[in-house]
Parts: structure tokens; sequence; C-alpha cells
């Protein structure tokens, strides 16, 4: 079942990325334009997680979080270009669970909100690659039921690849992904030496690789037909 989104934004073109972006990501997107439908909504349906703006067609997104905390325990990010101190601090004493500013980074978001979800119990505990189990909640890892340590770089290019099976990744895509999540300098020769030393802990057979293949000449993928994810 996917998780169910409600995006509250004005901008047509940001909802018609987000809604098309979210939606290959496995989330069912609700839009809507204004305070007074999102209050309904929220209060007609079940949504998993909200995402606010603060600037809408009618009314505000201070308001819109205010109502949807009095009626429901449910994750707000808010998603907006008033990222100053006060308005990220107002956002946050509301009940707010996140913060992003605009213009973000759509990956990153995924990110966000699934750690989001997490704290609130509605998001996939385990994720499979193969044989190779990611509990994200406990943050460990294990091949065949024995407990692997991972460096926590290792650990993010693992979980990038079981979470988007089937999908390759450019070299310049995933150091441009490491350094989001690592928030740390990630260059071309260390990127080969940690999905080397990755492989080296995940595969059968380091040489010949099943979970995460070389795409000569592009980057990398984890195989779709046995990337697999458990509710």
């Amino acid at each position: 079942m996917s998780t169910q989104v409600l995006l509250v934004e004005d901008d047509k073109m940001i909802v018609e990325t987000l809604t098309e972006f979210l939606g290959k990501e496995e989330f069912q997107v609700w839009a809507v334009d204004g305070q007074a439908e999102a209050l309904r909504l929220v209060e007609e349906e079940e949504f998993d997680l909200v995402l606010l703006d603060i600037t809408l067609k009618d009314g505000n997104g201070y308001a819109v979080c205010r109502g949807i905390k009095e009626l429901r325990d449910i994750p707000v990010i808010f998603l907006t270009a008033s990222a100053d101190e006060f308005s990220v601090v107002t956002g946050l004493d509301l009940g707010a669970d996140d913060y992003i500013g605009k213009p973000f980074r759509p990956r990153e978001l995924v990110s966000r909100m699934k750690s989001v979800l997490r704290r609130y119990g509605k998001s996939q505990a385990v994720v499979k690659l193969g044989d190779v189990t990611i509990d994200t909640a406990k943050l460990l890892v294990k091949k065949g039921g024995t407990e692997l340590y991972l460096s926590a770089l290792e650990y993010r290019i693992l979980l990038l690849f079981a979470t988007h099976p089937g999908q390759v990744f450019t070299r310049n895509q995933l150091l441009s992904e490491l350094w989001d999540m690592a928030g740390e300098f990630v260059n071309d020769n260390t990127l080969t030496v940690y999905i080397k030393r990755l492989r080296e802990k995940i595969e059968e057979d380091p040489q010949k690789p099943e979970l995460i293949k070389t795409v000569r000449g592009v980057g990398y993928v984890a195989v779709s037909e046995i990337a697999q994810q458990r509710e």
C-alpha cells in the first residue's frame, strides 16, 4: 500500500513536479492550494504525512499546521521559501516535524520524509537486497542472518541501491547523492573504494557481483529481480 501524502502548495509547477516524482517513489499525493480545503481533507481522509507551504491561496501554513495537529497525530513537514530563523522556529513551535527550504533536492526531501515517517512508525522498517536485510529503524544490516559491520558511507550506498532496485545510477549521481546524505566531500576515487569494500561484505563473489552490478561506461545498478522490500 502506498504512503498517502497531502501536499498543501499553491505553486502549480511544484505540485506537478512533486506529484510525478513522489509517485515514482511509491507515494500517493493529494494536492490542495489553500487552508480550508487542506483542513477539510485532513478531517475526512487518512494521510500518513503532510507537506506544507507557508504562503497559500487562502489562509497560511502556520494555521494549517496548528489545525492538523489538533485534529490528528500525523507528521507535518514545512516545504517553503521562508527559511529564515523566525519562520523555522515558528513552524517547529507549532508542532512541525521538519522544515525544508526551497529550492530543495527531491531525493533529500524523500529521505527526510522517510525519516519522519519512521519516527511515527509509518514506513517500511526492513529493506531487502537479495539475502541482505537492512533494518532502517535499528540501522542493522544482516546477510543470511549474520550481522554485517558497515561504515556510515557504506550503509548509505547500500540503502540507496536497495531502495531503488533496477535504477541505474551514474557515478556523478552517486557522488551527488552521497554529498547530500553524508554532508562531506566524496570524490570519484573514494566512491570506487567504497563500492569495492561494500561488495566484499555483501557479495558471494565480489569479483562477480550479483547484488550491485556495474553498468560499463555508466555507473551501477541493484538488480531488480533480487531486490525486494518487506512491510
